[in-house]
Order: C-alpha cells, then structure tokens, then sequence
C-alpha cells in the first residue's frame, strides 16, 4: 500500500477531512469495524470517530450496518471517488450555465504559483487552443502533458515542440535542440502566453499573460529559435 500519509491527503482532494480520511483507510483495510474498533486502531477520539464515521456515511464513503452494535463498511474507492467525480461534473455544468461570464484578460500580467496550479494552467491552455500551439521545454516536461498534446493534434491543431528527444508519433512538428532545466514555455493561437520554471516545487512560478506586445515578441524569440535549430546551430545531437 501507497504511504498513509499521502493517501490521507489524496482522500482530502475528495472532500474528507483528516480524521475521516485516516478512518476510511482502516475501514478499507478491514470488512468492517465499530467505531470503538475505528478508535482503538487510529488512535483518534471516539467522540471524534464517531462524528467522522457520520461524515463518511453522510459523504458517501461509508454504509452503516445496523445491528445490536452499528457497525460501518467502506464504499470501495473506485465507487466512491466515481460517485465524486459524476457529481462534480454535474456541478460543474450548472455553475457554468447560473455563473457569471468571467472577463479574459488579455492585457496584465498574471503570477501563477506552484507546480499543481501551473500544470492545471498548461492543461487548460492546450485544451482551449483552437489553431495552434507552440511549447518548449524538455523531455520530462513534455511527457508529462503528451496524452493532452496528442488529443490536440487529434483535434487538428497544429502543434509544434522544441524538445530535446524525439516523442513518440503524434502528428506534432518536432524540433530537436537543447533545452534550459525545468523551464516552459508556451503560446496557444498566437495569443495567449505562459513561461517560467516548472521543477515541481511549490515554489515554481510562471507569467501568463495575452498582453499583445509581450506575445509578438514571444512568437518572434520562439520563430528565431526555430529557424537557428534548423540551421543546425541548436541541434542537440545527444
């Protein structure tokens, strides 16, 4: 099994709280416990068992078994995080109908901080491009976003990577040549543009920004770039 510790804050994503996470894993772990059984084994107040135990079964991560003594059994995770899942999406599509339009911005500069915020920004902004996208970083980087680079060839947009290996097929124009550790960069239809540090720290932090300027002169680096590693002169034969 996975470190408790992290499963407990992957079961918090899903909207458990501390105390009902680390339960619901020994309820996974065993067929079915009292909550004085759930106390004894995590170390957690019964009184606190108990209310996480409602929680659970309130939060669709637990049944409750009636019997001369109630006992509790884990909704498989499979089941329960699905379950999650289906409901946020329905969620989703009603915010996004009641919910008013946000304005894109297109002239300031925005910071976007650490790895997971980063990564969601560069997912969102390949699934939005509708023309086409040019994105440099290295191997690891590029791999990491290679199912959602392949759906957006899929989807006819052209895709172009500066990379420093050569991807497995996916309709994309790839350009071999060196590139700087953990740095991205990326422009989606000649309008929108992230680049910064992605090394997987908190710490990483990328600009973004539509601001008409920044982005000519950033379509402009990249285009020079391009036109040097076809010239050889950036080729990485390694």
């Amino acid at each position: 099994m996975a470190d408790r510790t992290i499963l407990v804050e992957q079961l918090m994503q899903f909207s458990l709280t501390r105390q009902e996470a680390t339960i619901y894993i020994y309820l996974c772990e065993n067929e079915k416990l009292t909550g004085y059984e759930a106390a004894k084994l995590t170390g957690i107040s019964r009184s606190n068992v108990y209310s996480a135990l409602a929680g659970l079964v309130e939060k669709g991560a637990a049944y409750l078994i009636d019997g001369t003594t109630s006992r509790y059994v884990a909704v498989p995770v499979e089941e329960f995080c699905s379950n999650k899942v289906h409901r946020m999406l329905e969620l989703k599509a009603e915010l996004e109908e009641c919910m008013p339009t946000v304005t894109v911005q297109t002239e300031g500069y925005l910071t976007i901080e650490g790895t997971a915020h980063i990564e969601d920004k560069i997912r969102n902004m390949i699934a939005q491009s509708t023309k086409r996208l040019y994105i440099s970083a290295q191997r690891e980087i590029i791999q990491k976003f290679f199912e959602e680079l392949k759906d957006a060839t899929a989807r006819g947009i052209k895709v172009v990577i500066l990379t420093d290996y050569e991807p497995d097929p996916m309709n994309a124009v790839v350009y071999k040549a060196k590139r700087q550790k953990h740095q991205i960069r990326l422009i989606i239809d000649s309008y929108f543009v992230l680049t910064g540090e992605l090394e997987g720290k908190a710490s990483d932090t990328c600009l973004y920004s539509g601001q008409k300027n920044f982005v000519t002169v950033f379509k402009e680096a990249l285009r020079n770039e391009i036109k040097l590693i076809e010239s050889g002169d950036l080729y990485d034969e390694n």
